[in-house]
């Protein structure tokens, strides 16, 4: 293990029963340590975990990474950052399974994002965050980002060094164009007209089967996304919406280059008065995709009809 305090391992897993062998002990030494011990993972694999530790089950903080990570942009700061901000007087132990069998093609690539990105957001935390891979289940280059994205690997031989450690390759790797829109969408090209992009946000949104709640998300993310557009991507952005495959997708476009890779994924500050949009679209959207560069930076938000 290396000797910075935060940790960020990989649990290379084929079965239950290594599941539970990789991270029940994990847990248990965590609370038998006094430490703060949180979990996040998908539904079956929670019910799993909540079955072996019985009573010390109530000592854990539970979540179902299905719902509270499935965007994996609100992760870090919702899930991860959530928790161990509430507890900053020691180490904090949190098991986090943002990858899983399920993910779509057009998801994997903000969650290998995500991952990449732990390892800039919590450097020199007090902090150990386990992430589980099924071996048995994901697509081998899946497993080959894991071993880019963490440091060390744990499987059935025991703890080894990741020779393929390379976080910001990562970064850059999937830093890559998006999938091309249909041929017909809504847009207001260059525009810095909120109301409008507003308004035409709101007929598609509802016509793409969206409910009034969503509806209403969509509207804040329009907003917020053309806002930023106009304040630090030039001056101007183009929107576009359409509507694909049961989701309705929101796309803002301008000529900046976005330089921080972990805009939107900082919690805020109370006293804090800007800088939450994108904070606030990650946390509204159901994915959302970027792609930044010398032409300019797209941001694509999706929502689930």
């Amino acid at each position: 293990m290396s000797a910075s305090p935060f940790a960020h391992p990989a649990l290379f897993y084929r079965d239950d029963a290594e599941y539970l062998t990789g991270t029940v002990p994990f847990v248990w030494s965590g609370l038998a340590a006094g430490e703060p011990v949180a979990v996040a993972v998908p539904g079956r694999n929670l019910e799993l975990l909540r079955r072996e530790l019985g009573a010390d089950a109530g000592q854990v903080r539970l979540l179902d990474m299905t719902d509270a990570g499935r965007n994996p942009g609100r992760i870090i700061p919702r899930v991860l950052r959530a928790f161990a901000d509430a507890h900053p007087g020691g180490p904090v132990r949190i098991i986090g399974e943002p990858i899983w069998a399920e993910r779509s093609a057009v998801e994997y690539p903000a969650c290998v994002q995500h991952e990449a990105l732990i390892n800039q957001a919590f450097a020199g935390r007090e902090m150990t965050i386990l992430c589980p891979y099924d071996v048995t289940r994901l697509d081998p280059a899946a497993l080959a980002d894991a071993e880019a994205t963490h440091p060390v690997v744990i499987d059935g031989t025991g703890h080894r060094p990741s020779t393929a450690y390379a976080p910001d390759d990562v970064l850059a790797r999937y830093n890559r164009p998006l999938p091309p829109a249909p041929d017909h969408v809504a847009e207001l090209p260059a525009t810095t007209n909120l109301a409008a992009a507003r308004a035409m946000a709101n007929i598609h949104a509802a016509a793409g089967g969206l409910s009034a709640e969503q509806v209403s998300d969509v509207l804040v993310v329009v907003t917020e996304l053309l806002s930023n557009s106009v304040e630090h991507g030039g001056g101007t952005g183009t929107v576009r919406l359409w509507s694909e495959a049961g989701e309705f997708v929101c796309e803002v476009h301008d000529g900046g280059k976005l330089i921080d890779p972990l805009a939107g994924r900082r919690p805020a500050t109370p006293e804090q008065r800007r800088g939450r949009g994108l904070l606030l679209v990650n946390y509204l959207a159901d994915l959302v995709r970027l792609h930044t560069g010398d032409d300019g930076t797209t941001f694509r938000a999706y929502f689930r009809a």
